[in-house]
């Protein structure tokens, strides 16, 4: 949050599974495009909010499982912790002290063990102010009509959520998701960062505090459940602010931001010529995303006229840049190049991926920039991270970005047992 000077651009704030996650789509063809959108566009001056169910815990389990970008912020366990992300994270000790106000975690599992359709969900979707359960829908509305009395009468406030006809959620009075957005958005207000363009994003029970919030744009993306659609019925259906998107998932996500002309809506992903590479692009940022979808593609073979493209990417590259492999190898960029032509479709076969996380420029001169970024690529199943630093600058006659330096340093446990498949 500090990263910015002022306030966002744009704060968008999404539910995980099923909204940004599509769990029916193993290749996360949508998500991929997000994450190009916002890496190219929206990360310099915007935050990236993700406002899950999961526990923490369960949250970075799926981050190890799926491209999910590094958020800006954390709101995890229906909102009853807040994590404020980047290169390290910081935990909201104040939020979770304002909701052990009224709350014993101990009496609510005393209390709820009374009814036998309650089933406790597995450890690790647990937290401190959270207690979940399954449980079907007929008893569910059933419990939720009797246990808050039942908890209130011991000193024990709670706010009781269900979704997707089988979560059910003890939290303290105040948290949820809306509460926990709320309290940020309050935070921002006193520091001079809220901004007017705020764009919520779900498809569940749980994310209806989200689409309370009036001052929010709203998207359900198209595959909601049905009790967030019968909200929207009761709610929500002739409010212009929130939509139902044609599209499921992140494709959904995108098309609010076009709908509500919150920013660019068209994904690099979705605009990439493997024919014509001469596409002049004077952002640094837009311009590494496009480099490395590039080269996703030569690695697929997707790319057409290859001995055009390897004289275009010398072209944007200085005769006199290096590159320092994370190896440690250092070499001329143009000779990293030449080394490509053995790699032109050698992941054909095979599932293979790049994406690029917390891209950031910053002017190192009035005509040039230090770019940096963690790359992330992943093949035959197993992801190989590292951080990346570029020097890019504004050279020659047409005043073009071109690539003077490249450093890259391996990330956590990640190396590649076959140094010459890892270029760039």
């Amino acid at each position: 949050m500090d990263r910015l000077n002022g306030a966002p651009r744009l704060i968008l704030v999404t539910d995980l599974d099923c909204t940004l996650v599509d769990h029916d789509d193993p290749e996360n063809a949508d998500m991929l495009r997000f994450n190009a959108l916002w890496e190219a566009h929206y990360r310099h001056d915007s935050l990236l909010v993700y406002c899950t169910g999961r526990s923490y815990l369960s949250y970075l389990s799926l981050r190890k499982k799926k491209p999910l970008l590094t958020p800006d912020i954390a709101i995890t366990s229906v909102g009853c912790k807040i994590v404020y992300g980047g290169e390290s994270t910081v935990s909201d000790d104040d939020w979770e002290a304002r909701l052990g106000d009224m709350w014993n975690r101990d009496i609510v599992l005393e209390e709820t063990s009374k009814f036998p359709d309650l089933k406790l969900q597995q450890e690790k979707s647990q937290e401190q102010h959270k207690v979940s359960f399954s449980v079907d829908r007929e008893p569910a509305l059933e419990i939720m009509e009797i246990l808050p009395g039942i908890l209130l009468e011991r000193g024990v406030d709670v706010k009781l959520v269900y979704s997707n006809d089988f979560a059910f959620d003890v939290l303290p009075k105040g948290a949820g998701k809306g509460g926990a957005l709320t309290y940020l958005l309050e935070k921002f207000e006193v520091e001079g960062k809220l901004t007017s363009k705020i764009l919520v994003c779900g498809d569940s029970g749980n994310d209806i505090e989200l689409f309370e919030i009036p001052q929010a744009y709203g998207v359900m993306v198209s595959n909601s459940h049905n009790d967030l659609l019968q909200w929207r019925e009761e709610n929500a259906v002739d409010n212009p602010k929130i939509i139902l998107a044609s599209e499921r998932c992140g494709a959904g996500m995108i098309e609010a931001l076009q709908r509500f002309d919150l920013g660019p809506s068209i994904s690099p992903r979705d605009v990439l010529d493997t024919q014509n590479f001469n596409v002049e692009i004077m952002d640094p940022a837009h311009e590494v995303v496009r480099f490395y979808l590039l080269y996703e593609k030569w690695r697929c073979g997707e790319v057409e006229r290859p001995e055009n493209y390897l004289q275009h990417l010398k072209s944007l590259s200085s005769p006199l840049g290096i590159l320092e492999h994370p190896s440690g190898v250092e070499k001329p960029i143009h000779e990293w190049i030449d080394e490509m032509e053995n790699l032109h479709g050698d992941e054909r076969e095979i599932q293979f991926l790049i994406w690029l996380d917390q891209v950031s420029s910053s002017h190192v001169t009035s005509e040039s920039w230090l770019v940096k970024f963690d790359k992330h690529e992943l093949s035959e199943g197993k992801v190989r991270s590292c951080s990346t630093r570029v020097l890019l600058s504004f050279q020659g006659e047409q005043q073009k970005l071109t690539w003077m330096h490249i450093h890259q340093t391996w990330l956590d446990d990640s190396s590649s047992d076959d140094q010459d498949k890892w270029i760039f």
